[in-house]
């Protein structure tokens, strides 16, 4: 296992690359960015990054791949009828709690 000194200096490195993004975003882009496409596109990278970061853990957080995609399905469904996000969570949870519990009873 890991020990806490190992995660200490890891848990440092990322502070200091985050740090680092950070400042250098600012001194390279002093002016204000008037072009709406780089402008745009700069906002959605970190929404992208965190998504691209997320959604593969989704299928691995579970017992079985059966109910991660179940609740993957349902969160998916209610976002698209734009249902808020506490909304989108603990529906998509209660689908994998409720089908673990069904596919444990089932012996799956």
């Amino acid at each position: 296992m890991y020990e806490l000194k190992d995660l200490l200096i890891s848990l440092a490195i990322m502070c200091v690359i985050t740090y680092l993004c950070r400042v250098l975003t600012m001194i390279l882009f002093r002016k204000k960015i008037t072009n709406t496409f780089v402008y745009s596109f700069l906002q959605y990278i970190p929404l992208t990054v965190l998504a691209a970061m997320t959604f593969p853990a989704v299928f691995f957080s579970t017992a079985a791949l059966l109910s991660a995609i179940l609740g993957t399905i349902v969160a998916f469904v209610l976002a698209f009828f734009k249902r808020g996000l506490l909304t989108v969570a603990l529906c998509a949870t209660f689908t994998v709690f409720i089908s673990e519990y069904i596919m444990s009873l089932l012996n799956l």
